[in-house]
């Protein structure tokens, strides 16, 4: 016999218990425990709104009252099977409520669903704004240009669990062109622009990309590698998405079946560096991506009313999680910019009605100095709710004079491409701690010692993660994965701390990472490079506080015996050999570098030497 049970909290569908897997009666106490252990690990598995907490609770007292009073007692029952059938219970109810609790009702169980579902919901609504040529799409549009982009990804031989690399600026083809490889199941790998030839090479080798999407002006530059590719079939220009994809308008044909695409399937590989400097492809899913969107528009309470400004690159997870993915989950708006522009910027947040954006500090600090005296006069800026700030801290002083002079508070928050993008963000609300990246949003997060212990509040130790947004895994690095997850958690390898109400604060990096206006820079791969000049005995490069960028980069130079070289001479030989936002901004020859007892190079030292200096 057979119970079906509401599924107003089980993401739709029937759901039926059977009659003996309740617990006997007379074990309602026992289930008051077991109702705050329900309630905890959903808690701790995803955010949940108050409405589906209390809907569990209800269910599970519901099942408790039947016990209690019989309605549920199995017809050939004995203590041991009522011991047994309680455990069973306990295990389908815990199991239900941890693997649906983070999904809203209808939640999609991919992104191509996801985009379906809103483009259905609401078609005529404008979904996209291209700043660059005042093209707009609604969602109904956007999901036939994806699916004809899909459809020309599919006569390339694209299929499920292939990588497509994407090398193109900020644009509306951009955005259509990530959906179109959900929409097949195959993988986007965006592609850093900014990135030497070689470097290009390694990330699309390293990925075995077999279709390139790519615009006209980055040509030249894949031409110079093309025979340096061995797993790339088709390289595709993709300036313009109406005549890339013409012949495939129309055609009825499917792109792909979407229920074979599941939520634990890949969707995004994207490079990241390591302590090593060499660049790591991190594999995000369907569900990653779904997963902190849907933490990021809950927890700054986006609606479809909300617009929010993309110029951020899209080949960084901060602008296709914070403000693309959130405002399609949201049934919002996205207006997606080339590349940021100071002297531009209010009149975009006018002229769009933005209601929030992203920004690095940098972003920021260069408002400041072009709009000392606030918004331009003239401009509608009263609907911006916040501004949502991450990938290196804000200095108090920039955060403080940037809310006075532009009348917008700012959110700031912390993650990083391992847990999709945003693992954390101040509440958009009285409860905001300016210095702090926040509460976590969604993910499970701790503070640990260097033994995995965690540690009291107020301690530093490493950042650690866990939850449904973070990461897979590394892509064919089963030794940097292992590393990584040790425990059980990812460890972020940046040094913080936890207050006594729960709040996150970010100290430091356990790496020597240096991040220069929210780009990531790994001192070991410059080093590598000095290391390779003829005339270098030795090199070590760290990050030194900068007032625009946060961070500059400043390599230490030993000579060889008998060598003379200018900074220049270096400068130039980096210049060749790394792209730009790498290369050292200023060189120090020097006679000797710190190492510590085993011979490291104490970098730090260095750093401190050059701030007294």
């Amino acid at each position: 016999m057979i119970l079906p049970v509401s599924s107003g909290f089980i993401n739709g569908g029937l759901r039926v218990l059977r009659l003996d897997a309740f617990p006997a009666k007379g074990e309602a106490t026992a289930n008051d425990h077991f109702e705050d252990q329900v309630i905890s690990t959903t808690r701790h598995s995803h955010r949940q709104t108050e409405a589906k907490l209390r809907s569990i609770r209800i269910c599970i007292r519901a099942f408790s009252v039947f016990v209690s009073v019989g309605m549920l007692k199995p017809t050939h029952s004995t203590t041991h099977l009522e011991c047994s059938a309680t455990m069973r219970f306990r295990s389908f109810i815990l199991a239900t409520m941890v693997s649906n609790a983070g999904k809203s009702e209808n939640e999609a169980e991919n992104l191509g669903e996801l985009l379906e579902s809103r483009a259905s919901a609401s078609p005529d609504k404008t979904l996209l704004f291209s700043e660059a040529d005042g093209r707009r799409f609604t969602y109904a549009e956007f999901n036939r240009s994806v699916d004809a982009t899909a459809r020309l990804l599919a006569s390339h031989t694209i299929r499920k669990g292939d990588v497509v690399s994407l090398l193109m600026p900020n644009s509306a083809e951009y955005i259509i062109a990530y959906f179109a490889c959900w929409k097949l199941g195959a993988l986007a790998g965006p592609v850093n622009s900014l990135l030497k030839e070689h470097e290009i090479e390694f990330v699309m080798n390293n990925s075995e990309a077999k279709v390139l999407l790519v615009t006209s002006e980055f040509q030249e530059r894949i031409r110079t590698i093309r025979g340096e590719l061995p797993h790339l079939l088709s390289v595709v220009t993709f300036d313009n998405e109406a005549e890339a994809t013409r012949e495939f308008a129309n055609a009825s044909s499917p792109n792909s079946s979407s229920s074979d695409i599941d939520r634990d399937d890949d969707a995004i590989i994207i490079y990241t560096s390591g302590t090593t400097g060499k660049p790591k492809g991190c594999l995000l899913t369907h569900g990653n991506v779904i997963a902190n969107a849907r933490q990021i528009s809950e927890w700054l309470q986006f609606t479809s009313k909300d617009r929010l400004l993309t110029s951020m690159p899209l080949f960084h997870m901060n602008a296709v999680s914070v403000t693309t993915m959130s405002a399609l989950y949201c049934g919002g708006s996205t207006v997606v910019s080339p590349k940021f522009s100071a002297s531009k910027f209010w009149n975009i947040i006018s002229d769009y009605q933005i209601t929030s954006f992203g920004s690095v500090a940098t972003m920021l600090s260069m408002l400041l100095s072009n709009y000392p005296n606030g918004v331009p006069e003239g401009l509608k800026t009263d609907q911006l709710r916040f501004a949502m700030c991450g990938s290196a801290p804000v200095p108090a002083e920039v955060m403080k004079k940037f809310e006075e002079t532009f009348d917008c508070p700012l959110i700031e928050g912390y993650g990083l491409s391992e847990s999709t993008c945003r693992s954390t963000f101040n509440p958009p609300d009285e409860r905001r701690r300016p210095g702090s990246c926040g509460l976590p949003i969604g993910n499970e997060m701790k503070v640990v010692d260097d033994d995995d212990n965690e540690v009291a509040d107020g301690k530093l130790g490493e950042i650690v993660l866990r939850g449904e947004n973070i990461l897979k895994g590394y892509f064919k690095n089963a030794e940097a994965s292992e590393r990584a997850f040790r425990g059980g958690w990812f460890h972020t390898g940046d040094i913080g701390y936890r207050d006594k109400d729960g709040y996150f604060y970010i100290v430091d990096r356990k790496s020597d990472m240096i991040i220069r206006g929210g780009e990531n820079i790994y001192p070991r791969e410059i080093d590598e490079v000095l290391y390779q000049h003829p005339g270098v005995a030795a090199a070590a490069t760290v990050g030194v506080p900068d007032p625009l960028y946060g961070e500059e980069v400043a390599a230490f130079i030993i000579l060889k015996n008998g060598v003379r070289l200018s900074q220049e001479n270096l400068m130039d030989f980096c210049r060749e050999r790394l792209a730009d936002y790498k290369c050292p901004k200023s060189i120090h020859f020097v006679s000797d570098i710190p190492k510590g007892p085993t011979g490291k190079l104490l970098k730090r030292e260095l750093a401190s030497q050059f701030a007294n200096s």
